[in-house]
């Protein structure tokens, strides 16, 4: 796959992830919802942590903000070594699925890193009311930004039979993360490298075909 090609999809990524992250910014209260099927929701949250909403301040003696800080400079750090990974292995000709599955972590990356850093600085909060884009009293500062989710799948939402053992009367609810689009590209990149792990990192011979097969 050429950089050009790379280029494209990390850029369409990108466009229809922060579309839909300042459109539930600028129509939704935090917390609300709206139903499109009865398994799938749009629900909006913030997330100011790591995955599954994890903070540093959780796990290290720091305050939420110094956790959030360094947080955001990790994820820095790391699009910046996932760009550079994404180049070498295009200048080097490497397997389409390789590419591909790593142009859409870097899109899925960049993505979330924009909420980090700058949309503390450009809305107002969303508890309780509407955001607003570019408002005068913004809710954080750089670095401090919370990212946006808004993607339900609660496939199955009921109730623990009372028999069971410790959980009997609880609701049980599959799947319950809340994502959003870069979630899912970097969710998807990640499945692509597991499932198709021999056609991203192929013994000599084989990426020798498949070197021919691109020249082709």
């Amino acid at each position: 796959m050429s950089l050009k090609k790379s280029l494209i999809i990390i850029v369409l990524l990108l466009l229809v992830d922060q579309i839909s992250k300042i459109y539930i910014k600028t129509n939704f209260i935090l917390g609300e919802s709206h139903d499109v099927l009865g398994w799938f929701k749009i629900l909006f949250i913030e997330n100011e942590g790591a995955a599954w909403g994890t903070k540093l301040s959780d796990l290290l003696p720091i305050s939420e903000s110094a956790g959030k800080l360094v947080l955001t400079i990790f994820r820095i750090f790391a699009v910046f070594g996932i760009g550079y990974w994404l180049w070498d292995i295009i200048k080097k000709q490497s397997p389409r699925t390789l590419v591909l599955a790593v142009s859409l972590i870097f899109a899925g990356a960049v993505g979330n890193i924009i909420d980090s850093v700058f949309y503390g600085i450009i809305f107002d909060h969303s508890n309780g009311q509407v955001a607003t884009i570019f408002a005068q009293e913004s809710y954080s500062s750089l670095f401090h930004g919370k990212v946006v989710d808004m993607l339900y799948f609660p496939l199955v939402d009921t109730t623990w039979p009372e028999w069971v053992p410790s959980v009997g009367g609880q609701r049980f609810r599959f799947f319950e993360p809340v994502f959003n689009i870069a979630d899912t590209a970097i969710s998807t990149g990640v499945g692509i490298l597991i499932v198709f792990n021999k056609k991203a990192f192929p013994k000599p011979a084989e990426k020798k075909e498949e070197l021919e097969d691109q020249n082709a």
